[in-house]
C-alpha cells in the first residue's frame, strides 16, 4: 500500500508562514509552564491548601487530559478528512483557554477547601481547552511541507517561540505577581495579564495556519482504528518514552523552583531570574542544535544533551543555597534544555511519515493525540511528584500572611527534589532513545521506500 500523497509540496515556507505557525507555541508554552511553576505554590503558600491535596488538584485534571487527548486527535483527523483543515478545534481551544487560565488564579473566597475545588475545576476545564488547541497544532508540522528540511525549519521556529512563551511564564508571571504585592490579588492580576498574551498568540496562530492542507488518508478512522494504526509504530513509542521521562524531570524542576527561591535562597523574586537563566539560552541554542543534528545526527545530539543536562542538575544539589551557583548552572542547563525541546519535536513528524507506507494513512492527529496525552501527563505528574516529596519530608504549608519556618528535612527534601530526582529521570530517558535509533534503523532497512 502506498503512502498518501504529500499535502504541501507547492507551498513555500516563507518566514511569515513559519512565524505564523510558531507563534502559537508562545501560548502553549505559557500554559505548559505556569501551572507547574506557580499553581502548586499558589495553593500551598497563598491559600493554605495542604501539599497532598494541592498535588491532587494539579494531577487529576491532567489525568483526565491524558484520556481526552487521543479522542481529540482522532476528532482532528476526522475533521481533516472531512474539511481538509484542522481549524475548528484550534479555534475552540484558542477562544476558551485564556479565559479559563485566568480563572485558575482568581479564587474568590479565602478558604482552603473552596480554593482547592475552584482551582481544580478551572484547571480541568482549561486542560480540556488546551487539548483542543494543542493536539491539532502539534499535528500540523507533518503536513506543513513535504520536505523534511522544511519541517525541521518549522520545528525550529516553533521551539524558539515556545522558549518565548516559557520565558513569559517563568519571567513575567512571577514578576507581575510580586509587583502586585503577591497574595490572591497579585495572582489574579497575573492570570488576567498572561491570559491576554496567550489569547493573542493562540488566535494569531489559528488564523495564520488556515492555509495548511491536511489529508490524513483515504477515509477517517475512528478512535480505536486510529490507535490500532499507531500501535505498530514501535520507533514512535520508543521516542515518546524518552520524551516523557525527561519532560517529567523538567516538570519537577518547574514545580520546585519557587520553593528553592523562597526557602533556600530566601527570595521568592529569584524565581523569575532562575527561570530566565534556564530558558533564555534556548533562543540561541536551538539553531546551534539544528546545525549539530544535521552534522552528527539528531539522536546522538539528543543523547549528549540529556547526559550533560543530568550531570549539571546533579552538580547543583550541594550548591542550591547559592544564588550565583543556581543562576550560573541554570544558564548552562538552558543550552541542554533547548535540545530536549527541539530534537524530539523534529523527530516526531518523521515517525509519522516513515510509518505512512506501512498503513496507507498519515494520521498525524492520532500520533499527536498520544504524544500530547503523554506530555500532558508528565507535566501534570511533575508537580504531583514534587508535592509528594514535600509531604514526605514534613513540609509545612502556610498562607501568604503567616509564613512558617521549615524543618531541615523539608529544606533537604525540596533541594533533592529540585536536583537529584530530575537528574535520575534524565538519565533514564537515554535507553529508550537508543532503542528508538535501533528501531528506526530497522524499520528503514525493511521499508527503504518509507524513509523520510
Amino acid at each position: 500500500m502506498t503512502a498518501p500523497a504529500a499535502t504541501a509540496t507547492a507551498v513555500p515556507l516563507t518566514r511569515a508562514r513559519l512565524f505564523g505557525y510558531g507563534v502559537g507555541s508562545v501560548g502553549t508554552g505559557v500554559f505548559s509552564a505556569v501551572p507547574g511553576l506557580l499553581l502548586l505554590y499558589y495553593l500551598t503558600d497563598v491559600l493554605g491548601v495542604g501539599a497532598a491535596v494541592a498535588g491532587a488538584v494539579l494531577v487529576l485534571p491532567k489525568a483526565w487530559d491524558v484520556l481526552l487527548n487521543p479522542v481529540v486527535g482522532a476528532a482532528s483527523d476526522r475533521e481533516a478528512v472531512r474539511t481538509g483543515r484542522r481549524t475548528r478545534l484550534l479555534t475552540a481551544g484558542a477562544c476558551t483557554l485564556p479565559v479559563l487560565f485566568a480563572a485558575m488564579f482568581a479564587v474568590p473566597v479565602d478558604s482552603p477547601g473552596f480554593a482547592a475545588a475552584w482551582a481544580g475545576l478551572a484547571f480541568l476545564l482549561a486542560a480540556s481547552a488546551f487539548a483542543c488547541f494543542q493536539v491539532p497544532y502539534v499535528a500540523l508540522p507533518a503536513e506543513i511541507s513535504a520536505d523534511p528540511a522544511e519541517r525541521g525549519r518549522a520545528m525550529a521556529w516553533r521551539v524558539v517561540c515556545l522558549t518565548v512563551g516559557i520565558l513569559v511564564a517563568g519571567g513575567l508571571a512571577p514578576a507581575i505577581t510580586d509587583a502586585a504585592g503577591g497574595g490572591r490579588a497579585g495572582h489574579a492580576l497575573m492570570g488576567l495579564t498572561v491570559g491576554a498574551v496567550m489569547a493573542a498568540a493562540l488566535l494569531g496562530s489559528t488564523l495564520a495556519t488556515r492555509w495548511i492542507p491536511s489529508s490524513p488518508g483515504p477515509h477517517a478512522l475512528g478512535l480505536r482504528a486510529a490507535l490500532r494504526t499507531a500501535r505498530g509504530n514501535r520507533p514512535f513509542f520508543a521516542l515518546l518514552t524518552a520524551y516523557v521521562l525527561h519532560t517529567l524531570a523538567v516538570a519537577i524542576m518547574l514545580a520546585g523552583a519557587p520553593y528553592v527561591a523562597t526557602y533556600r535562597l530566601d527570595d521568592y523574586a529569584l524565581t523569575s531570574a532562575m527561570f530566565v537563566c534556564m530558558v533564555a539560552p534556548s533562543a540561541v541554542a536551538v539553531p546551534m542544535w539544528r546545525l549539530l543534528a544535521r552534522r552528527y545526527g539528531a539522536v546522538a545530539c539528543y543523547v549528549a544533551a540529556l547526559v550533560a543536562f543530568a550531570v549539571l542538575v546533579a552538580v547543583l544539589f550541594p550548591l542550591v543555597a547559592s544564588a550565583a551557583a543556581v543562576l550560573a548552572v541554570g544558564a548552562a542547563v538552558g543550552v541542554c534544555y533547548a535540545a530536549t525541546q527541539f530534537l524530539p519535536l523534529a523527530l516526531l513528524p518523521e515517525t509519522v511519515h516513515a510509518d505512512a507506507g506501512r498503513t496507507g494513512h498519515a494520521q498525524s492527529g492520532a500520533f499527536t493525540g498520544l504524544w500530547t496525552a503523554a506530555e500532558t501527563g508528565a507535566l501534570a505528574l511533575g508537580p504531583g511528584v514534587f508535592a509528594l516529596i514535600l509531604a514526605a519530608c514534613s513540609f509545612r504549608s502556610s498562607d501568604f500572611d503567616t509564613p512558617v519556618v521549615q524543618p531541615d528535612s523539608a529544606l533537604t527534601g525540596l533541594a533533592a527534589g529540585f536536583t537529584l530526582v530530575p537528574a535520575a529521570l534524565l538519565l533514564l530517558s537515554v535507553p529508550p532513545l537508543l532503542a528508538y535509533r535501533r528501531l528506526a534503523a530497522a524499520h528503514t532497512a525493511r521499508n527503504p521506500h518509507d524513509a523520510p
